[in-house]
């Protein structure tokens, strides 16, 4: 890990200056093809339940239980009043509580008769089954999942209520760029819930890095490369030169280049360029900005003892990439994220910069690669 000159700012400290005072965004109602993935900024409760009657869920005839009791092909049962066919998906007559299949009714004689009892709720979906009257198609503060989609388009509703931070992105790569680290850092950010506005290209000088950033907007500035101290590295440069730069260099690694500011209220990350330090820094200080704005409440880590023990140097926060063997956190990598293991990861764990690491078979909470903050 290279060790700059200049000090460096500790990770708690950095992201106490990003995050204050941040709130979440307004909520905004998405319609359903559009939900997926946002956070849920309320409950949304059903004004019925799921199905608000009972339905037949497959195709027969629909009869009262009690007209069937002992019924078989040697004493068929011959129930009184109209035969009623239903159809998976209708609604059941009524004084009915039981569908049976076709086969076991007999209608050639001048009698019907039925070889075949059933129990009350046979081939039916009961009032209530799937989802209870009042209780909510979503849960606030949990992303919006699939089901939940489901759940909203079967109770008749063709919206929710969301928070959907806007995240401009800004990849600083000139002639050589940062492409892939950018376009990672776009799909994770999407993942976690925001709405990712741009993916701009921007030559590695100051002058350009300040327009872009003079022109961006939405709730989240986050800038890819540009952020090292080399002739080409000039965001730095370009947040100073604005007054927004909060800190450059941070106890962490990977991703020690990183810079933080704010533009009055907009929390703004700047990531290196490298896709491993990039990711480090995203999941560090971007990801948790995006939980404030979206109101998301953080997924529970998974704690499990440790197959071997982590060396960690004191005076920076070191990330770990984690996979699960045995019921127990395996490390692949720490302070650096080749590739490679970055597939093979289940998981990801913060050693804080006052640790020197973790004994074999101590329990650490490790976060699952996706899109999982720290704080």
């Amino acid at each position: 890990m290279p060790t700059p000159a200049v000090a460096l700012t500790s990770v708690e400290a950095a992201l106490a200056l990003l995050t204050e005072g941040l709130q979440p965004v307004a909520a905004t109602r998405l319609a359903l093809s559009e939900a997926l993935g946002a956070v849920a900024a309320e409950a949304a409760p059903l004004a019925a339940p799921l199905p608000a009657a009972d339905i037949a869920i497959i195709d027969g005839f629909a009869f009262a239980s009690a007209d069937l009791l002992g019924a078989s092909p040697f004493s068929p049962a011959v129930p009184g009043g109209p035969l009623h066919w239903v159809e998976a998906g209708d609604a059941l007559p009524a004084g009915c509580d039981c569908v049976i299949e076709a086969g076991l009714v007999d209608r050639s004689g001048p009698l019907v008769e039925v070889s075949g009892e059933a129990v009350t709720g046979s081939g039916v979906s009961r009032r209530g089954e799937d989802w209870p009257a009042d209780s909510p198609a979503v849960t606030a503060g949990h992303p919006v999942r699939a089901v939940d989609i489901l759940v909203a388009r079967m109770a008749g509703l063709t919206d929710l209520p969301v928070r959907r931070p806007v995240l401009h992105l800004l990849n600083v790569g000139g002639a050589t760029g940062a492409t892939a680290s950018a376009g990672l850092v776009a799909d994770l950010a999407r993942a976690a819930g925001a709405q990712v506005t741009s993916v701009t290209a921007v030559a590695r000088d100051a002058a350009a890095i300040g327009g872009a950033i003079d022109a961006a907007d939405g709730e989240l500035l986050v800038l890819v490369g540009g952020t090292g101290t080399g002739r080409g590295d000039a965001t730095a440069e370009a947040l100073a030169a604005r007054g927004i730069l909060l800190a450059h260099g941070i106890a962490l690694s990977p991703g020690t280049t990183t810079a933080l500011g704010r533009r009055g209220a907009v929390p703004v990350v700047a990531l290196p360029g490298a896709p491993d330090q990039a990711l480090a820094a995203f999941w560090t200080f971007a990801l948790p900005a995006i939980d404030r704005l979206s109101g998301r409440i953080r997924p529970p880590a998974r704690v499990l003892p440790l197959a071997r023990k982590i060396a960690s140097a004191v005076g920076v926060t070191e990330l770990v990439l984690l996979r699960e063997a045995n019921d127990a956190w395996l490390p692949l990598a720490v302070g650096r994220f080749p590739l490679h293991r970055l597939a093979e990861a289940d998981a990801w764990l913060a050693v804080p910069g006052d640790s020197e690491g973790y004994a074999a078979g101590t329990p650490v909470a490790g976060f699952t690669v996706s899109a999982t903050s720290i704080a």
